[in-house]
């Protein structure tokens, strides 16, 4: 063998062990970042499974909220209604007590005075929690319902002549519209 092949051989044989310890180095660098890709996939794995249990638990969280809620809620309607039932007690008081009056042939002045503070007791309650009656002079279709149309030429068009049924608001909402007879003037016809 002459020293050129020689040579050649030994280029060879040197480029073969530069490919292996490159493909080595390529290797080794692959399974590296497969390495980091698989702590990567454990991480968001772990992640996921934290996201879940917090949403597990604020799932949890809610549903004891709403029922707190519910049970509160409940608890409040309750006192409300304790409260508006004292006060009709008390108007009931009132009310046995005219009534007893009347049966024991009380005069008629005493019973109209029981009455009346009957009815003065009942429209307490009812400014105390925010009940007002309608005050119907005109006919206002939002308040009022016109149960009855008479037509005259002495009164304006519109003006309430009877209230039937009183209205009222709470806390200025509508709560009952007011039931009248109103008045129409004999040349205007619907």
């Amino acid at each position: 063998m002459t020293h050129k092949e020689k040579h050649e051989k030994e280029e060879v044989k040197e480029e073969n062990c530069n490919c292996e310890e490159a493909i080595e180095s390529a290797r080794e660098e692959k399974l590296s970042e497969l390495d980091i890709l698989k702590q990567s996939l454990d991480e968001v794995k772990k992640q996921k499974e934290d996201y879940y249990d917090q949403l597990l638990r604020l799932q949890a969280d809610f549903a004891n909220y709403r029922k707190r809620s519910e049970e509160e809620k409940k608890k409040h309607l309750e006192w409300g209604k304790e409260k508006i039932l004292l006060k009709q007690i008390s108007i009931s008081d009132v009310l046995e007590q005219a009534l007893g009056a009347a049966k024991n042939g009380g005069k008629p002045e005493d019973i109209i005075v029981g009455l009346e503070m009957i009815n003065k007791e009942f429209s307490k309650m009812l400014k105390e929690e925010g009940v007002e009656e309608i005050k119907c002079d005109k006919f206002d279709p939002s308040t009022c319902e016109a149960l009855d149309t008479v037509e005259t030429d002495e009164e304006k068009d519109g003006k309430v002549l009877a209230v039937y049924q009183k209205g009222y608001k709470i806390n200025g909402n509508l709560m009952r519209t007011a039931k009248v007879k109103v008045a129409k003037t004999a040349g205007n016809r619907e």
